[in-house]
């Protein structure tokens, strides 16, 4: 109790203490995207002495944005900080507005400041949704009241936070659209169904179909065991990711996904998942974020081929928050200029407790023409569906030869034997 009345002390304590910090991205010399904002970060870490700590710092003064990055249609907010710690925001252009994409939080349990007598030396990322939509475009996003975002061993608060991004003019917008939060919320009259309290021994009207119990009455419940549910077959999802503001598409990705954590299972529903990513010569990225999960394919290439090189994942479960992330991966192989195809589910191993399910795949991260899919080389397992027919064919057609070899032998002792009649 003790422990935990003193954590809270000094939360509270940095929290008092933290101020907000402003940074101006330009590109090209002009203001393309600006931030003034307050962040406090809580992470739960393991000591040497295999106890667990909580660490709690805020965003510091020598946090700087020169790796933040203003395209026509994404722009990241990248705050470096500290030993090794970074705070990422992706936005992107959605019709005549923009939006926030996803948040990652990198920390170095390395650093004996934050993290001291750490016993891991990692630099884990926790990664989630930030509820940023509909802006207009030239309008600063405002939002005074505290956002609590968990992702893992992580808390996040966000508040005081003064955002636009996409700036076209070099100028920042005079123009504010404040979250749900700051707006106020108008008083409503209670309704015919308002609960009020009966003073002692007054007589309560029970609303029809009411069921009351007499004085005395014993109530039992008889416990019910649940099934499990078996998943449905996740609908496929069609996504793309477009390289600039004239709508070229530089990734294509149709699939279906179940993600597997622990032994829990649950499908991405495609029709709430937010969509961005980005495109580079040798690297493309599709990230994915709903609700319950925020997932991140990167995809590489040699010049001949391409590859999903890392995915990393954050969710969120009925018995917690996970998150893993594998950056050694070598899947989907396909030549540069082609497309990858596998109709048949698939089964990615791809950390130790975490496992990924595939259906109906198609992606092309690179070398997107005309905003199709390339001819696609198909995976080995919609290959083995085509041999059991072929099989099938071949041997039909060796017993036809049989046959046929057969009969031609048959009578052909059959005419040497009339011959011999005479």
């Amino acid at each position: 109790m003790i422990s935990r009345c003193l954590f809270f002390f000094v939360f509270g304590i940095v929290f008092q203490l933290s101020h907000g910090i402003e940074f101006n991205v330009t590109k090209d010399g002009k203001l393309c995207l600006y931030a003034d904002l307050k962040l406090t970060f809580s992470v739960t870490y393991e000591d040497l002495d295999n106890q667990t700590q909580t660490a709690v710092f805020a965003l510091t003064d020598d946090a700087d944005s020169t790796k933040s990055t203003c395209e026509p249609m994404h722009s990241i907010l990248m705050l470096n900080f500290g030993a090794g710690h970074s705070f990422t925001m992706s936005f992107s252009k959605i019709g005549e507005g923009y939006e926030a994409d996803v948040f990652s939080f990198t920390y170095n349990l390395g650093d004996p400041v934050h993290f001291p007598n750490s016993k891991s030396k990692d630099t884990p990322t926790a990664m989630g949704v930030l509820d940023i939509k509909n802006i207009g475009m030239d309008t600063c996003y405002s939002c005074k009241s505290e956002d609590l975002i968990e992702s893992g061993d992580v808390n996040i608060t966000l508040w005081d936070v003064l955002i636009q991004a996409f700036i076209s003019d070099g100028n920042k917008s005079s123009e504010i659209s404040s979250c749900p939060a700051d707006q106020p919320v108008s008083s409503t009259t209670a309704g015919p169904n308002t609960t009020t309290t009966a003073a002692p021994n007054a007589t309560t009207t029970l609303a029809p179909n009411t069921t009351t119990l007499a004085p005395n009455t014993t109530t039992t419940t008889v416990p019910t065991t649940t099934p499990v549910p078996t998943l449905p077959v996740p609908s496929t999802g069609n996504y793309s990711i477009r390289a600039d503001e004239n709508g070229t598409v530089c990734l294509l990705a149709n699939f279906g996904l179940r993600i597997g954590i622990k032994g829990e299972e649950m499908n991405l529903d495609p029709n709430r998942a937010n969509v961005s990513g980005s495109c580079a010569v040798n690297s493309s990225e599709l990230i994915l974020a709903s609700k319950e999960m925020t997932i991140k394919f990167t995809f590489t290439n040699d010049t001949k081929k391409f590859r999903l090189h890392a995915l990393s994942i954050s969710v969120s479960t009925g018995s917690g928050n996970f998150s893993a992330e594998n950056s050694s991966l070598n899947l989907w192989e396909t030549s540069i200029g082609s497309s990858y195809m596998c109709n048949k589910e698939q089964t990615f191993n791809i950390t130790d407790a975490l496992t990924i399910y595939t259906f109906s795949l198609h992606v092309q991260p690179f070398g997107v023409n005309k905003g199709v899919f390339s001819t696609a080389e198909e995976c080995l397992a919609d290959g083995e569906s085509f041999l059991v027919p072929i099989a099938v064919g071949v041997a039909l057609l060796v017993l036809i030869l049989i046959v046929l070899l057969a009969y031609f032998i048959g009578r052909r002792r059959s005419m040497a034997t009339g011959y011999q009649s005479f």
